[in-house]
């Protein structure tokens, strides 16, 4: 059940997240013009806030073994992340009333300089998490390497530096690969990535991972063909075969 649910919100976050940031907005106008009807609204955003975090806190342990295929890129990509749409929305009505209240001591003349700036945190986490949950940036396998993206940076490792995906021992849910890189001069690093010298593996498999690249590594034969419909059958094909491997569609 959990699993359908997380599948259906990472497949239509987009309406999601809209959805979300249009209640937020009218909660925004609610709390600052009509003070009666924020407090009304204030109980159902708690409920509500309430269990999309809970349910961020299920589906963080949801790793799917798995990559969407995008052959329009051309990559494999691991899923995004259903728990950061929920962490998104449930962030979203505590801002949307921070920033209602301002703007209703803004209207009375009562708002400081204290108020206005206690909410840039707010601005920023926000729109990181929407960006995130919008964008769901993950780890791409491309032709020409493996590339790891966030908010504020990426970091590209091409095959030709041998990456090593290793998971620590004695991990079951490892929520990052370490790479052992034998050419770091090769490596690119756009921004502020979110790491150096591992993948993130919060919203995948990390076994599944590090087969796929382990196995890319040792053919750079099959690479150009990576993004390809085929190539991710022939890959599911000669990876080791794990439960819950399953197959994936096209991008979402």
């Amino acid at each position: 059940m959990i699993g359908k649910v997380s599948a259906a919100m990472v497949q239509h976050r987009h309406v999601v997240l809209m959805l979300g940031l249009l209640v937020a907005g009218v909660n925004v106008a609610a709390v600052g013009f009509v003070p009666t009807l924020g407090q009304r609204l204030f109980l159902p955003l708690l409920f509500l806030t309430l269990a999309v975090l809970v349910l961020a806190l299920i589906t963080m342990g949801i790793r799917p073994a798995y990559f969407v295929v995008q052959p329009q890129i051309p990559a494999f990509a691991t899923p995004a992340p259903a728990w950061k749409v929920f962490i998104a929305l449930g962030f979203l009505a505590p801002a949307s009333t921070s920033i209602g209240a301002v703007v209703r001591s803004t209207r009375a003349g009562i708002a400081s300089t204290f108020d206005m700036l206690a909410n840039i945190p707010w601005f920023v986490l926000i729109a990181l998490l929407l960006v995130e949950a919008w964008r769901g940036y993950g780890v791409q396998l491309h032709p020409y390497g493996i590339r790891q993206r966030w908010a504020l940076g990426s970091l590209t490792v091409p095959w030709e530096a041998l990456p090593a995906a290793q998971i620590p021992p004695g991990v079951d849910r490892p929520s990052r690969l370490r790479m052992a890189i034998a050419e770091p001069q090769l490596v690119q690093r756009r921004g502020s990535p979110w790491s150096r010298k591992s993948l993130r593996t919060d919203n995948v498999d990390a076994g599944f991972l590090a087969a796929a690249i382990r196995h890319y590594v040792c053919h750079p034969e099959h690479r150009v063909a990576i993004g390809s419909q085929d190539e991710y059958q022939r890959l599911l094909a000669e990876l080791p075969d794990r439960d819950g491997w399953r197959d994936a569609g096209d991008d979402s």
